[in-house]
């Protein structure tokens, strides 16, 4: 019989057991010499000893050893190897009267037959130790905070403030996507801190994905990337109205809780506009009480705005005796200060702080009020703005061309030739009431017109779309040396032969250069202005410092270069805009010279074969659709899109509409008409004698009997 095969016999595992738990009084528990937290062992305690008070118990017990006596009997006395900072906690609650001396304490009583030192418990319980990752932190706070626990709760039991706890529960509300990166060290923390900005978590994980592929993206444009659509709180906007003002009318805020400043940016743009033109606008209400002709409002005035203005001389209101002994006794403050001072290295903060309010007091005694005389008020205005601080800056005094008061022979003022007021200026009663524009555009409220009549188009808006055919047609003109030479020559031999006046010439031979006061905020982004800056700025780096070099310069060019210069220099002279005709002699335009300046303007594009299309012109909602009638929105979407597209918005609002017919027209080469190229045998004005109007500033209406209105109806809208 086969004997059956031993099995082979395991080796007997001694099993693991553990040190048994119970309740010791405090009061037989004693540090121990072992433990091995010898540096600075009341660090942190304070924090220990307010979060075991708070909770009213301890998270984690003490561990201890029984103390023996010379014969190796326990003496009912512990020590602790491993909790040394928990007992030292619990000694103070004790000193403080918040728990009893012999309170009993949940204990590890370590085992007689243990195999491991007091010295090795010490250590183990500190070098195994690990700290939470800032995640875990982030998340539990924010899991407190869920659970019912306040902010404020929070922060004091972990002994910080509640805005860091604000801090890190936002981190936690970053994109899980971003979360993981984080926690796997894939960014920094001040990386993860700018995602926080913005709390669009797609918007999130697409500017992560665009820094990937990008070379050292930084915290700080990462902020700029999920805010780029939003305008921040150091805007001089914002400043101007207030966050609080913004917020109360319901705009919502992106704020930066990592900001020292407490940095934000507010997301409803249309909102803060608002805010500003309303407050503008009683503001200009108020100015505008004081008998003033206009009142032109801009946050951004345009480059030029009040070039060839007259500024109105007044007389500085005179201090009283009261503001004369407030000044001196500033003044004698602020001597009295520098003199006790002058030897210090660096002025205390309060003395400097003292110092830049008496300096801001005296300058404010600088600035006194001005009267003027009541007739200029009458022709006169008034500009506002905004400072990049978001002050208020109001400058009175100053009169157009337009508006100044007719002039006899003998160089006196013609009464009664000229209502000062003028026909943009209405009257009430005695008042005149003064035209007040924000941006540009009239600040009275604009109805929904729904009726079918095509109405004039605003007097300013002409003049701004000639400035962009101005600034085109010099762009052409300076690319083109035939006919420059061309226009200069026949410039000059009209003047020579014919003896014609200047007035209103399209190309000024002593190349004055023409400023546009009133101009759309696209026209020094487009093309052609930037063309011209740059042939500018490059014929200026060539041309020598010294001015006596400059004929030797000149002379020693080439033909095509001397072309190619007096080119560039002729075009300066282009003036293609419009501007309101002037019936008296020695101010502005007359109508005959604007017909004169307009034909020769289409006499020069036909020549340089200019297309404002194809420079790059586009009818947009802010330099014409938006601002002219809805009828002529859907007469300019069916003269260049179709019948069908404009009846897909003739049921929409003003603003909507606006905005799809710049979509509808982006691609369509339409152009509003004062950009058009004039044909040969069409007229350029409607109308008889020198009060003719361009065709599209003409009423639809039938004429009226009275010259003004014919004359002014340009300011109809």
């Amino acid at each position: 019989m086969a004997k059956a095969a031993k099995k082979s016999k395991k080796p007997v595992v001694a099993m693991i057991e553990f040190s048994r738990s119970r309740d010791i009084p405090f009061n037989r528990i004693h540090l121990s010499k072992d433990n091995v937290r010898e540096t600075d062992v009341e660090a942190g305690l304070d924090d220990l000893t307010h979060d075991i008070d708070r909770r009213e118990d301890i998270v984690q017990g003490l561990n201890v050893r029984a103390i023996l006596d010379a014969d190796g009997n326990e003496t009912g006395d512990f020590e602790t190897p491993a909790g040394g900072r928990r007992h030292r906690a619990i000694a103070r609650l004790v000193a403080a009267g918040r728990f009893p001396e012999d309170g009993l304490v949940p204990c590890l009583v370590k085992k007689a037959n243990a195999k491991t030192s007091a010295v090795d418990d010490s250590f183990a319980e500190n070098m195994w130790r690990l700290a939470l990752h800032p995640l875990d932190q982030f998340r539990a706070f924010k899991r407190m905070f869920d659970d019912g626990m306040t902010r404020e709760e929070i922060a004091d039991a972990y002994r910080t403030t509640p805005r860091y706890i604000t801090q890190r529960m936002r981190l936690a509300s970053v994109s899980p996507r971003l979360l993981e990166v984080y926690a796997r060290n894939g960014m920094p923390l001040a990386m993860l801190e700018a995602f926080t900005v913005n709390p669009d978590h797609a918007r999130q994980e697409q500017v992560w994905e665009a820094a990937q592929r990008s070379y050292n993206v930084q915290p700080w444009q990462v902020r700029q990337f999920l805010t780029e659509t939003t305008v921040p709180t150091d805007d001089k906007r914002v400043l101007f109205v207030g966050v609080e003002a913004y917020e109360q009318a319901g705009g919502a805020m992106l704020r930066d809780l990592f900001s020292e400043n407490d940095g934000g940016w507010l997301e409803d743009v249309a909102l803060l506009d608002r805010l500003v033109s309303e407050k503008l606008k009683t503001i200009a209400d108020e100015i505008a009480a004081e008998g003033w002709k206009w009142v032109s409002v801009d946050i951004d005035p345009p480059y030029g705005h009040d070039h060839s203005l007259r500024v109105m001389t007044g007389a500085a209101v005179d201090l009283t005796d009261n503001e004369r002994a407030a000044r001196e006794a500033l003044r004698e403050e602020y001597d009295r200060l520098e003199a006790e001072y002058s030897e210090a290295d660096e002025l205390p903060d309060e003395i400097d702080q003292r110092l830049g309010e008496i300096e801001a007091a005296l300058e404010a005694f600088e600035q006194r009020p001005v009267i003027y005389d009541p007739d200029e008020i009458a022709r006169g205005g008034v500009f506002v703005s905004i400072d990049r601080d978001g002050e208020l800056i109001v400058r009175r005094g100053y009169i157009r061309p337009e508006d100044e008061a007719p002039i006899d022979a003998e160089g006196r003022e013609v009464d009664g030739a000229s209502d000062p007021v003028g026909t943009d200026a209405g009257i009430v009663g005695n008042v005149q009431r003064a035209v007040i524009t924000i941006g540009g555009q009239s600040a009275e409220p604009e109805e929904d017109d729904e009726e079918d009549v095509i109405k004039p188009l605003p007097e300013r808006l002409v003049t701004e779309l000639t400035a962009h055919r101005t600034l085109a047609l010099r762009d052409a003109v300076g690319a083109n040396p035939q006919v420059a030479m061309t226009a200069l020559l026949h410039k000059l031999v009209r003047d020579t032969f014919q003896r014609t006046g200047t007035s209103g010439a399209s190309l000024q031979a002593s190349v004055n250069h023409v400023f546009f006061r009133e101009q759309g905020k696209d026209l020094g982004e487009t093309s052609y202005a930037k063309s011209i800056a740059q042939r500018h700025e490059d014929w200026k780096a060539d041309l020598p410092a010294d001015e006596d070099a400059l004929w030797d310069w000149l002379t020693a060019l080439d033909d095509a270069s001397r072309l190619a210069l007096l080119a560039h220099c002729v075009s300066y002279g282009v003036n293609a805009l419009y501007e309101r005709p002037n019936p008296y002699s020695g101010n502005g335009v007359s109508q005959s010279g604007l017909d004169r300046r307009m034909a020769e303007a289409d006499r020069l594009a036909r020549a340089t074969g200019l297309d404002m299309v194809e420079v790059g012109f586009r009818p947009t909602v802010e330099n014409y659709l938006g601002r002219v009638t809805k009828p002529r929105i859907l007469a300019a979407v069916r003269e260049g899109a179709g019948e069908r597209a404009a009846q897909l918005i003739d049921h929409l609002k003003k603003g909507d509409m606006a905005k799809e017919a710049e979509r509808l027209l982006a691609d369509s080469g339409w152009l509003p008409e004062p950009l058009r190229l004039v044909e040969q045998d069409e007229p350029a004005t409607s109308g008889e004698g020198d009060e003719a109007l361009p065709a599209f500033l003409a009423d639809d209406d039938e004429p009226s009997d009275d010259e003004d209105e014919v004359l002014h109806v340009v300011a109809a809208e």
